[in-house]
């Protein structure tokens, strides 16, 4: 072999090591949508866009990156988790978000959820209790550019009153009622997800309507989430 073709031979094998290497979210995050979402029920096209859009290796874990597209949820620490993608998708779907839509969300986590959900929607509005979450959450997503969403360290019982009232609320956290600030902060004809019941595990996932002189609810399919936790002391509008 000659001296050329030899080292020619060497970088080839090292730029191809270099690529085998690296973790290839791209396929990852393509095969997510196509497979876990469209092989199930997930149809809307802004929901599956904002899937296909939004980079979810940014919101895990460093040691956990390459797992950030598996059909599952995944510890982002403070006992608290990122949803499965399909549970993230199905949530997402029945809101039957609009572009000019302002959405409030409690339990920002480590922010994917208002990621996308900011793909969809004008502005999103989201409550994270655990101080540590939402500070780092709050970095994480203006590092992405997500400059519709707005974070804040407080209890979500309460919702977020000044902002109201919203076209769309979305509960991350298993609730044994549903909070009735959060129902009051809902526009007339808006929707709220939540997860609901007593908490021995799982519960229901609830979808509620708010009509001009009632209040809808159905229950979409059981499900697990973290507990909804409380802080009183907390202001609802700080």
């Amino acid at each position: 072999m000659s001296k050329t073709l030899l080292t020619v031979t060497i970088v080839l094998f090292i730029g191809c090591g270099t690529l085998v290497g690296q973790t290839d979210f791209a396929t990852q995050k393509e095969q997510m949508v196509r497979i876990q979402l469209q092989g199930r029920d997930i149809t809307d096209i802004e929901t599956l866009s904002a899937l296909l859009n939004v980079r979810r290796h940014e919101f895990v874990p460093e040691n956990l990156k390459n797992l950030a597209y598996t059909d599952g949820p995944l510890p982002i620490g403070n006992g608290q988790t990122i949803s499965q993608p399909y549970i993230v998708a199905f949530m997402t779907q029945a809101l039957r978000l609009k572009s000019n839509h302002r959405v409030l969300e409690i339990g920002t986590g480590s922010g994917y959820q208002a990621a996308v959900l900011a793909k969809i929607v004008d502005s999103v509005y989201t409550i994270e209790i655990v101080k540590d979450l939402a500070t780092t959450a709050e970095k994480r997503l203006k590092r992405l550019g997500y400059d519709n969403v707005n974070v804040k360290w407080g209890d979500g019982y309460h919702g977020w009153p000044s902002k109201a009232p919203f076209d769309a609320v979305m509960v991350t956290a298993g609730a044994d009622s549903i909070p009735q600030p959060l129902i009051d902060q809902l526009k007339v004809g808006g929707r709220m997800i939540i997860p609901v019941g007593p908490h021995h595990g799982v519960r229901q996932l609830v979808l509620i309507t708010k009509k001009k002189n009632e209040v809808r609810t159905k229950s979409l399919m059981a499900v697990r989430f973290v507990p909804f936790t409380r802080k009183d002391s907390i202001d609802p509008d700080r």
